[in-house]
């Protein structure tokens, strides 16, 4: 059986989303506590207004998630250590038999803390892909790559981005080629052709961060049309980031062998933080059915971002949610979500 993995933009049955409980996600007082909460909870209900959401939330939290979520949404319990549900989640893909039914399949990928971190613990997030999986009801499909869906990007038609620095991190995957990676790519979410990056974000890439998830740093707004954070200030480490990125993207083609357009989505004019540079990326957009939940930062820059995202994916709206707290706790909008295609058109 052929598995895909449909671009981000194409219509979704679903959207899923873990709620935050213990540990650093949460914060150190309820003031903080409160914070996290509300700025999860504003993410998933701005996705209800355009499709249906579905949240994972642990025995402990069930009430106070119930009643900062829309009443719409839907709540699946379930142990958990943290609220990253693109990393924690399955990965769903599709298969499209004979007969033209299509079937949905969830990539179960291997969870260890980011490549097993010692501030981070994993022993029930671990266990959430095949509990979504199961929900969904799709077809588990179990691999042996430690991977992240924060950690890959595809363009729907056979194009997979990937960090060397995730993917081939010797705390994730030691000794795998990236002839193998591929070759896994391949066989859970239909890769083709995967094209590269040399890292992600400087800030992304320290203690408490991923290594360098791409969902930082590029996204596909279509076939061979790439969106990709674009730090211009000279004085933030970044700004070598996006320049090594940009040439590898510039020199690369997809898997249908064209060469892509890339569309600089400006860095926030912020550029640090109580903690240092910051990493605030506004790539890190959820695409839902009509809509774009689009990160902003009480930024000179917002508007502008938003104003690209508008142009790059026409018809759509655009809907910002205050991300600072989510980048204050290791990521963004992208980061807490999970998308799961429609089978039907």
């Amino acid at each position: 059986m052929t598995w895909t993995m449909p671009a981000e933009g194409d219509r979704h049955e679903r959207t899923w989303l873990a709620w935050p409980t213990t540990g650093y996600t949460l914060g150190d007082t309820p003031a903080q506590a409160q914070q996290a909460r509300t700025t999860w909870a504003a993410v998933a209900n701005a996705a209800a207004r355009f499709e249906p959401v579905s949240v994972v939330v642990d025995p402990t939290d069930v009430d106070v998630a119930r009643r900062q979520l829309a009443g719409e949404i839907e709540l699946h319990v379930a142990p958990l250590n943290d609220a990253w549900m693109r990393d924690t989640g399955p990965t769903f893909v599709v298969s499209c038999g004979v007969d033209g039914a299509r079937e949905l399949g969830a990539v179960d990928w291997v969870f260890n803390g980011w490549g097993a971190q010692s501030w981070a613990s994993w022993d029930r997030d671990a266990q959430v892909g095949a509990l979504v999986a199961q929900w969904s009801g799709a077809r588990r499909i179990p691999t042996s790559l430690v991977n992240e869906g924060g950690g890959i990007h595809v363009d729907g038609a056979g194009t997979v981005l990937a960090t060397d620095t995730v993917q081939l991190d010797p705390g994730r995957n030691p000794g795998w080629t990236r002839a193998e990676v591929e070759a896994e790519l391949t066989r859970t979410i239909g890769a083709t052709r995967t094209i590269w990056l040399p890292r992600g974000l400087t800030r992304d890439s320290q203690r408490y961060g991923t290594r360098g998830h791409v969902d930082l740093v590029a996204t596909f707004a279509g076939p061979g049309t790439v969106l990709v954070h674009t730090q211009s200030d000279p004085d933030h480490p970044d700004a070598a980031v996006s320049r090594e990125v940009i040439a590898t993207l510039e020199a690369a083609t997809d898997a249908s062998g064209r060469s892509l357009e890339i569309i600089a989505l400006p860095a926030p004019a912020t550029l640090r933080d109580d903690e240092g540079w910051v990493d605030y990326s506004y790539v890190n957009h959820l695409l839902v059915n009509g809509a774009v939940i689009a990160c902003s930062f009480a930024d000179a820059h917002d508007d502008a971002a938003a104003a690209i995202l508008r142009e790059a994916y026409p018809g759509r709206t655009v809907v910002a949610v205050d991300a600072r707290p989510l980048f204050a706790r290791g990521g963004g909008i992208h980061c807490i979500t999970q998308q799961q295609p429609a089978l039907a058109a």
